[in-house]
């Protein structure tokens, strides 16, 4: 009997101390040990949303890249045509992170891929995230300039400056992600699951009737396991701020001036309309052209102008749709993971909210490249027909000049080419 009892003591002794072990590479759920949740909700949509982006970013990414490919053999690159590719580039290159993922949510949060790819998936997965961002706010502010301040631009528009920005960008972005190889590391994690499946963080929680069994499984952490997520959430919110926030302001308030110049243009610009002037005598009469204004010969211009607002206006509505609530999200859900006095309704609300919130962040891969399809912008490299320089000259002092040089004027025949052409270039936007 003696021999039994000792026999279970050391039974019991050597259980504790491998749970122990076990415990120290083990994080079970990051909400409250009391509070139980559900996430049978994830495993359904974010395979399917990021599987969706991934088939969507690879076919439109991959067309506009084959597309600049060709033309930069016809030497049609410009400043907007390179900072476009990039874009492109980057949202290919975060599409490529999707399908390990994908695998991993449609395998319950199983990671197969070993600690490297794990690392390796999530700093993609952030770095082109946020290098998308950055290359949005180098055409916002490249539009800005070449609209509000068109001769200040001349100096960016070089090949070689747009060049020199893009590599700032890229190298920018990786310090800012790199500590994501750091932190991102698999995790064996301890699910203590009934048998209907459903997931609770404390096996006191379950009903008598109901057995609780523990599942211990290897997944890929996406911010820091439990021993280091304190010093994981000062950098998280850091790379929010400089990754999102601080992009986002820059982007509203180009956005915002070049709208507002576009409608002092609208209110202010005369419209043209030639006439001639006979001076002189009847035998040593000369005419010449001068330049009178009317409202009907300029409509092409304002319906010109009017879509470059709605173009810029879903522009900057998609980005903040697509980012805005992912990153408000993730830094609640960190903020409050780590204060750790949070009731569970609401840590088990803002943990919904920032997994249902991610696959928005991915579709602005695929939707920079399907919105600048169907507004034919002439920045894309999908969309350039010409291989007319681009010049940034004002428009009314170029219509003012060909009317001057004209000897034989035509009243009734308006200008529309040279102001469409001088429009869009100046613009960067249809």
């Amino acid at each position: 009997m003696k021999t039994t009892v000792a026999s279970g003591a050391i039974m019991s002794e050597m259980l504790t101390r491998v749970n122990k072990t076990i415990s120290l590479n083990s994080t079970i759920s990051p909400l409250p040990p009391n509070c139980s949740k559900d996430e049978s909700y994830k495993y359904i949509i974010l395979p399917l949303c990021y599987s969706l982006t991934f088939i969507l970013s690879l076919a439109l990414n991959s067309t506009v890249l084959l597309r600049s490919h060709r033309q930069r053999n016809n030497h049609r690159w410009n400043a907007s045509v390179i900072y476009m590719v990039n874009l492109a580039s980057t949202d290919l290159m975060y599409s490529f992170s999707l399908p390990f993922l994908v695998i991993s949510y449609l395998m319950r949060d199983h990671w197969v891929f070993g600690d490297f790819m794990c690392r390796l998936v999530r700093f993609l997965f952030y770095f082109n995230l946020y290098c998308s961002i950055f290359f949005l706010t180098c055409i916002s502010v490249h539009r800005y300039m070449g609209i509000c301040h068109p001769i200040r631009s001349i100096t960016l528009e070089s090949k070689r400056t747009v060049k020199g920005i893009c590599a700032v960008v890229w190298s920018v972005v990786f310090a800012l992600t790199c500590p994501i190889f750091r932190f991102a590391q698999t995790g064996q994690v301890i699910r203590r699951t009934e048998e209907e499946g459903q997931e609770f963080g404390d096996a006191e929680q379950g009903s008598g009737d109901k057995e609780i069994e523990a599942e211990r499984f290897w997944n890929c952490w996406d911010d820091a396991i439990d021993r280091e997520f304190s010093e994981y959430v000062p950098y998280g919110i850091v790379l929010h701020l400089l990754g999102f926030f601080v992009p986002f302001v820059i982007i509203a308030w180009c956005y915002s001036r070049v709208v507002r110049t576009i409608f002092q243009t609208l209110h202010s610009q005369p419209q043209l309309q030639e006439c001639v002037v006979v001076s002189g005598g009847a035998e040593g009469g000369r005419e010449r052209t001068s330049v009178s204004f009317s409202g009907s010969q300029h409509s092409p211009y304002v319906s010109r102008r009017r879509r470059s607002i709605k173009t810029i206006v879903t522009i900057t509505l998609l980005f903040a749709l697509c980012f805005l609530p992912f990153h408000v999200t993730r830094t609640l859900f960190l903020v409050l993971k780590e204060i750790k006095e949070v009731e569970c309704h609401t840590m088990r609300t803002v943990s919904i909210c920032y997994k249902v919130t991610r696959p928005l962040a991915s579709c602005n891969s695929w939707l920079n490249a399907l919105l600048y399809f169907l507004t034919g912008d002439k920045n894309m490299p999908c969309c350039v027909k010409t291989d007319k320089a681009p010049d940034r000259l004002l428009w009314p002092l170029k219509t003012l000049h060909k009317a001057k040089e004209r000897e034989v004027p035509e009243p009734e025949e308006p200008e529309k080419t040279q102001h469409e052409e001088t429009d869009s270039k100046s613009s960067g936007i249809s």
